[in-house]
């Protein structure tokens, strides 16, 4: 056989096994994307609803003092009750209007990273295999001593963060076309990245890329008490975040890929660190220092994770 009939031979066969990647990806795309969405249209709606009556601003009113302590001002307040309940565009829009210096912003954006899209991205933890009170109770707790260590140590920076009036008042039927506006667009980025993101992971395991990606990632995971088993979804989960990122974890679950425990290690690592590439950039526009924005959850992830499995070993000498 000559080297132009083996060439006819590969195409038909590549084109094949494209095709059958689209096939096995189609129904957990579908699957995820039904799940993802009946979870973040409702909580988008409420949050909407919370905030533009006001209710988000007058609980913020309560938390204030505890912000006095961490050296920031009051209403910081207001932003990391926005995180929690929204995503960090929302942060970043709000950030965008007050006037902050960078050092208060930068400690306040650390927070924020650690501690937002509760719902959601807590859901994702949970069915992949940890305790959603655990998760909540990490995240907040690491972004309060993220708080804390940053305002002993930061040093000063000049400017101050980038300053736009959004002070127009808008009718609720305005205000709600503008939320019809953002989750349509929402649902369509959600429904594209996540089946590409599927037919993407089903092309990588037919072309035995994962395999290669595991060898390459394993000398970052074994420093952060991490299993190989974990690598992939390690690298998808600190590229696009824990919303975007579920296809891909949830997979790796369900296909038993990755145990529930090894799971939950990772969990504790990507509940505090995840994201790594676009929320910092996005804090970038406001004028933030990257980098200030990066190792605090880094280092963080890696104590967390560590503890995690010491608390494992000692439970299990008590059984033993």
């Amino acid at each position: 056989m000559n080297s132009n009939q083996q060439q006819t031979l590969k195409f038909p066969n590549l084109g094949l096994r494209i095709l059958k990647v689209i096939r096995l990806a189609i129904p957990g795309a579908v699957k995820t994307n039904k799940w993802l969405l009946k979870l973040t249209i409702p909580v988008s709606l409420g949050v909407f609803l919370l905030n533009f009556t006001g209710v988000i601003m007058a609980v913020s009113v309560f938390v204030s003092p505890f912000f006095e302590f961490l050296g920031l001002p009051n209403e910081t307040a207001l932003l990391l009750l926005t995180s929690i309940f929204t995503n960090i565009y929302s942060v970043v829009a709000v950030l965008s209007t007050l006037n902050l210096p960078v050092r208060d912003a930068t400690i306040l954006a650390v927070m924020t990273l650690i501690s937002h899209g509760f719902i959601i991205e807590t859901a994702v933890l949970r069915k992949t295999g940890s305790s959603a009170i655990r998760m909540l109770l990490l995240r907040l707790i690491t972004s309060i001593v993220a708080g804390i260590i940053l305002n002993l140590m930061m040093p000063e920076f000049s400017g101050t963060t980038s300053k736009h009036s959004f002070t127009e008042q808008v009718s609720f039927f305005a205000a709600f076309l503008i939320w019809l506006q953002e989750m349509a667009y929402m649902t369509v980025k959600i429904i594209l990245l996540i089946s590409s993101l599927m037919i993407l992971q089903k092309a990588m395991e037919e072309f035995g890329i994962i395999q290669w990606l595991s060898k390459l990632s394993r000398p970052l995971l074994k420093p952060f008490g991490l299993p190989e088993s974990t690598s992939l979804s390690w690298i998808v989960a600190n590229a696009i975040g824990l919303a975007y990122g579920s296809a891909v974890m949830l997979e790796q679950v369900e296909n038993n890929k990755m145990t529930r425990q090894e799971a939950d290690l990772l969990n504790h690592h990507i509940a505090i660190s995840h994201s790594q590439l676009e929320d910092p950039l996005l804090f970038m526009a406001v004028n933030l220092p990257l980098w200030w924005l990066i190792w605090p959850r880094i280092v963080l992830a890696f104590v967390a994770v560590w503890l995690r499995r010491f608390e494992l070993s000692y439970l299990k000498m008590i059984r033993s």
